[in-house]
């Protein structure tokens, strides 16, 4: 182990290190995963609970760039909407309004479904829904 005034020596360096890393790193798609495989067209169940008859809408992804994408999602236009690939997986995140305000959405596509929620704040509910494309 390093003497006491060597570690407070060092402090500074790993952390410019850690902030120069961190700086590096960006919401921008990784080599190797294709956000594109959001394109397209999913149907989306949005059923209350798990033992109610399916609820279907769509969801549809019409560009994909620079980490963004946009779309529809329930025939709402997509605002906002972001893709991270940094953690080995799609992971999404995108706005929608209507008449009662902003719901908020996210979602992971694992084994080519989407698994997602939606947090309306104007409605006071947090609701699970998933997607598989058409």
């Amino acid at each position: 182990m390093l003497p006491l005034s060597a570690r407070a020596a060092l402090s500074p360096c790993i952390i410019l290190v850690c902030m120069g890393f961190g700086a590096c790193s960006s919401t921008a798609p990784r080599a190797g995963i294709d956000a594109g495989i959001l394109l397209g067209a999913w149907q989306v169940d949005l059923r209350p609970t798990p033992d109610a008859e399916p609820y279907y809408k769509e969801f549809v992804v019409t560009a994909v760039k620079d980490g963004s994408f946009s779309g529809t999602f329930y025939d709402a236009p997509i605002s906002e909407g972001r893709i991270n690939t940094d953690w080995g997986k799609v992971r999404i995140a995108f706005v929608t309004a209507d008449g009662s305000g902003a719901y908020y959405h996210s979602a992971t596509l694992e084994q080519g479904k989407l698994e997602g929620l939606s947090n309306s704040t104007g409605r006071g509910f947090l609701a699970y829904w998933s997607a598989v494309r058409r």
